[in-house]
């Protein structure tokens, strides 16, 4: 062979060069396929995986761009595809982009994050596993409030972290709760080795030996991310995992159904949720109802794909508790048959938060109801007792007719306590609070409640010598006393004994209870307790309801707790109720101390009629917009001597004020009335007019008007309804 020359070795040597920076870049591609395709494997075993989850499930990209979604978060997010992780959340949660970024740095360190955020529409938890390089899974799983203590977090999917080494990294709650203690290395939980992704290995518990599908993920810097899911029974190595009995175990309730409602199969967290009557061959019917419509109607439309609303709450027949749940359907086809998943969740509280906003509301609207037609009954009450006073006057004692104006004179009266009662309910009567001290008051009473109790029922006062006193209305106070006091004795019909009690109270931190909390500090506690027949479990809540009784028709009004319910709230105090039926009723209840200072009694206005009518002279202007109200109270006045200037509107009043010579010395105004209201048309008349003294006349309370009285002066309030001598005598108080 000759010598190549210098020129041939040279070419020689790069042709070789070549050939194996050739090699080694095929060598390189076919790595990185290869590395591909098993990400892509490992990716689609996870996406399988995930698939069937409850929970919405998402991977993305190191730049929060989502890659996939399993059916949760498509349903959940379908109207946002194409956004990020973070525009996905940004009408969950505040600052997504803040709370990802946060989570994804410290899975990047430990292979996993998760945080507990708070929403507007409860709490959920956020989690994070890194799948591999560049690839992130995220759960969001909604948790109940009771789930935010240790105690009651329910366990979620299963995950172990493993090193290069198979030491075992992190373990989530799942895995703690599966496994049932903290394992050290991936031997002590697999004695019989890691088996093939996909595939069924055997998962050593604290409780024996567990058969578990297992997902291997790569987490990244030679660690591995585990996920388990049980099954139940033994399948062969080329047979599928048995899906519904990998259900069995998962926290989440689950009911496989028949077009026809018939129970297919149901997991444990379903029977321990729906009762005894949950069982294969049942009807949905059997053991929920609710619906509105037949429970198959809804089945068939699912079945179709007509279904319009695929959640629907159902209460269940349960006989030991009254439960809700909410239902969701979705249509599964398996073997060619179709069935439908419902998945249940207890919506018991919700619904019972729910009801007791709606009650809320109804007591809303009924006490705003309670406050109008008290106002124009009101008017009403003035008009008849007002009239009736001026036939009075005409007639004597002898007369025919005196005993029958008497009788209208007095149902007007009965009349104007009942719309006292709707006043009271609503909250809205006029109090006159004072410093009372209970003792007193009660001592007071005590004549009065003998008298109501009756012979066989015997009334028994106990105080607190340490008492200290409240501020409250006395006359209203002793009212809820005595329908306390009448109901003890009406629970009694064999007689008994009635305990009055006192007592102070200090509660060294807020106190809550029946959907109310009591601020911490002193109170004076009043309790009403006689040994009836008790309240029924399932009336206790509504006892304080308007015309709710549990007397039998004609013996109660039903307003009468409402009443005292509605005095005690106005006052700031509390009022509680406790009864075991079969041995008695204990209504509490709490008024706050009063500190400092005793304060002034306030006292109604020209409450008494005088002993000789009062006359007077003087211009007044009368300004009232119901006509017979206006009728009484300008023929009153006149027969007193006054020379009475009648408007039926403000507007009309300070039209005939703009007469300069017209000389005017009182003013006797409605408050509420159409266009301007009485303080309004006052203040503006009282810039021309300042020696002007004012008399306002409402139906409403006196709180209406504190705020505009308070800054008119030479000004009183005198309450509808009134009669004639009230009025005359308010009036001559003000002008003298």
């Amino acid at each position: 062979m000759g010598a190549l020359s210098p020129a041939g070795v040279v070419q020689l040597a790069t042709s070789a060069a070549a050939m194996t920076i050739f090699a080694f870049f095929v060598l390189l591609v076919a790595i990185t396929r290869r590395r591909k395709a098993r990400r892509a494997m490992a990716f689609s075993v996870m996406s399988s995986f995930t698939e069937k989850d409850a929970s919405p499930s998402l991977v993305t990209d190191g730049d929060g761009g989502v890659t996939s979604m399993n059916a949760a978060a498509r349903a959940r997010f379908d109207s946002q595809a194409g956004l990020s992780l973070a525009g996905l959340l940004r009408d969950t949660f505040a600052n997504p982009g803040g709370i990802t970024y946060r989570l994804k740095l410290t899975a990047d360190a430990e292979g996993s994050a998760r945080e507990d955020i708070v929403t507007r529409k409860g709490q959920i938890r956020l989690a994070v596993h890194v799948m591999g390089p560049d690839a992130y899974l995220w759960r969001i799983e909604a948790i109940p409030d009771e789930a935010t203590s240790k105690g009651h977090e329910e366990p979620g999917l299963a995950m172990l972290m493993v090193g290069r080494t198979g030491a075992i990294l992190f373990m989530n709650d799942g895995a703690r709760a599966l496994i049932g203690h903290r394992a050290k290395t991936l031997d002590r939980v697999f004695p019989a080795g890691l088996p093939a992704p996909g595939d069924v290995a055997l998962l050593s518990t604290q409780t024996g030996t567990l058969r578990c599908a297992v997902s291997d993920i790569d987490g990244g810097a030679g660690r591995r991310a585990l996920y388990l899911l049980p099954v139940e029974q033994p399948e062969p190595p080329d047979a599928p995992v048995d899906t519904w009995a990998a259900f069995e175990r998962l926290p989440v309730p689950l009911v496989l159904v028949t077009p026809e409602g018939m129970v297919q199969g149901c997991n444990r967290s379903a029977t321990a949720l729906v009762g005894e009557s949950m069982a294969k061959g049942a009807h949905l019917s059997s053991f929920m109802e609710g619906l509105g419509r037949p429970i198959a109607d809804w089945l068939a439309e699912t079945i179709a794909g007509r279904a319009v609303q695929h959640s629907e709450f159902l209460r269940l027949k349960r006989a030991d508790k009254e439960m809700f749940v909410q239902v969701t359907l979705n249509r599964v086809t398996e073997n060619g048959v179709a069935s439908v998943i419902a998945v249940l969740t207890d919506a018991t509280e919700l619904k019972t938060l729910e009801a007791q906003f709606v009650q809320s509301q109804k007591m809303q609207a009924i006490g705003q109801l309670a406050g109008g037609i008290a106002h124009d009954f009101n008017n009403l009450l003035t008009a008849i007792s007002g009239h009736c006073d001026l036939l009075l006057l005409r007639h004597d004692h002898g007369d025919a007719d005196y005993g029958d104006l008497v009788q209208i004179n007095q149902n007007a009266n009965r009349a104007a306590a009942l719309v006292g009662q709707l006043l009271a309910f609503s909250r809205k009567q006029t109090l006159r609070p004072e410093m009372l001290d209970m003792r007193d008051t009660l001592s007071d009473l005590t004549h009065l409640l003998n008298r109501l109790v009756g012979e066989k029922v015997t009334l028994t006062l106990s105080h607190d010598p340490m008492l200290q006193a409240i501020r409250a209305d006395k006359r209203q106070l002793e009212q809820v006393l005595m329908n306390l006091v009448v109901n003890a004795r009406d629970a009694m019909p064999d007689g008994g004994e009635i305990r009055i009690e006192t007592e102070c109270v200090t509660l060294n931190e807020p106190m809550t209870r029946d959907r109310v909390t009591v601020p911490g500090g002193q109170y004076v506690a009043v309790r009403v307790v006689d040994r009836g027949i008790g309240i029924a479990p399932d009336k206790l809540q509504k006892v304080f309801e308007p015309f709710f009784t549990t007397k039998s028709t004609g013996e109660g009004t039903g307003l009468g707790l409402s009443t005292a319910y509605g005095i005690v709230k106005q006052t700031g105090g509390f009022i509680f109720v406790d009864s075991t039926e079969g041995e008695g009723t204990c209504f509490t209840l709490l008024f706050p101390v009063l500190e400092g200072a005793p304060l002034p009694v306030e006292r109604a206005v020209a409450l008494a009629a005088p002993a000789s009518p009062s006359h007077g002279d003087g211009v007044i202007l009368l300004v009232e917009d119901e006509a017979p109200v206006r009728a009484f109270a300008s023929r009153a006045l006149r027969l007193r001597g006054y020379t009475v200037l009648e408007a039926d509107c403000a507007e009309s009043a300070l039209k005939t004020l703009e007469d300069a010579d017209l000389n005017v010395d009182l003013f006797v105004t409605d408050v509420v009335m159409p266009g301007k209201d009485g303080p309004s048309w006052v203040r503006e008349a009282l810039k021309s007019r300042p020696e002007v003294r004012v008399v306002f006349v409402s139906g409403y309370a006196e709180d209406r008007l504190n705020n505009d009285q308070a800054s008119i002066p030479n000004s009183v309030f005198l309450p509808k309804p009134f009669s004639l001598d009230q009025l005359t005598e308010t009036v001559h108080k003000q002008l003298h």
